[in-house]
């Protein structure tokens, strides 16, 4: 049995090419530019076998967005120690991948650990320069939203820089309370309880993302396996080349 993988057919197949290449067999466009007109951005729930990822992603921010994300100026030691301490059996943590799995968008729901404010979560979120303007933020807060109500959370709290203000703005129109104390803001978000609807629209929402990366994953095993079959080929050809040489 051949242990290289096998693209799937029909409409997975346009997907697997999609991965593999970047394009959009019928219209030429962009996967990502593609799958961002159709509305739908896949947000992953990590784990900690992500944390080199997410540490990854946080030390690729410039010192500016550093400040924004973390309320001061983290040096790398400060993310080392903070994505180190990250509790992912008692908060969640979501991510969106590209295609070649490198995170590109890091949300942190942190459930209070006071027993007095259980019920109370803080959001958090960090998108690489390259991917903004693309609504992922936004995305990530409302994605969140719908897992928060559907763990039992009743209030999301941001707290940001008053500078701040495209997270400002993402908690304001999902129409949250936002009060300005001189350079910083808080925002509060009440939420409803969790329904059949949430609850299934999570659901569906993590096979989808789930689906999403095993093919990235795939795609991203068969563009190697690609790029070392290339590598022998030219090594032999280099190798005939020499043998003919008087």
């Amino acid at each position: 049995m051949s242990s290289t993988p096998t693209p799937p057919s029909g409409f997975w197949r346009q997907l697997w090419r999609r991965w593999v290449t970047g394009v959009d067999e019928k219209n030429g466009i962009a996967g990502r530019d593609q799958r961002s007109a159709n509305g739908w951005i896949p947000i992953r729930a990590l784990a900690p076998r992500h944390k080199p990822r997410i540490l990854k992603h946080l030390l690729s921010l410039e010192p500016h967005d550093r400040y924004l994300r973390f309320g001061y100026p983290a040096t790398d030691a400060h993310i080392e120690r903070y994505v180190s301490g990250l509790n992912f059996e008692r908060d969640e943590i979501f991510g969106v991948f590209n295609r070649r799995l490198a995170l590109v968008a890091v949300a942190h729901m942190g459930i209070s650990v006071d027993p007095q404010y259980s019920t109370c979560a803080e959001f958090g979120v960090s998108v690489a320069p390259h991917q903004r303007g693309r609504g992922i933020g936004a995305r990530l807060f409302s994605h969140t939203m719908v897992m928060a109500r559907n763990e039992g959370v009743k209030m999301l709290f941001i707290h940001a820089l008053s500078e701040n203000v495209v997270m400002l703005k993402i908690a304001r129109h999902a129409g949250a309370r936002v009060e300005r104390d001189g350079t910083e803001s808080e925002a509060f978000l009440v939420l409803p309880e969790a329904t059949l609807d949430t609850q299934l629209t999570g659901l569906m929402h993590e096979q989808m993302a789930e689906l999403d990366y095993q093919i990235k994953n795939q795609a991203l095993l068969f563009r190697e396996w690609l790029v070392t079959l290339q590598e022998i080929r030219q090594g032999v050809r280099d190798a005939r080349s020499a043998s003919r040489k008087p």
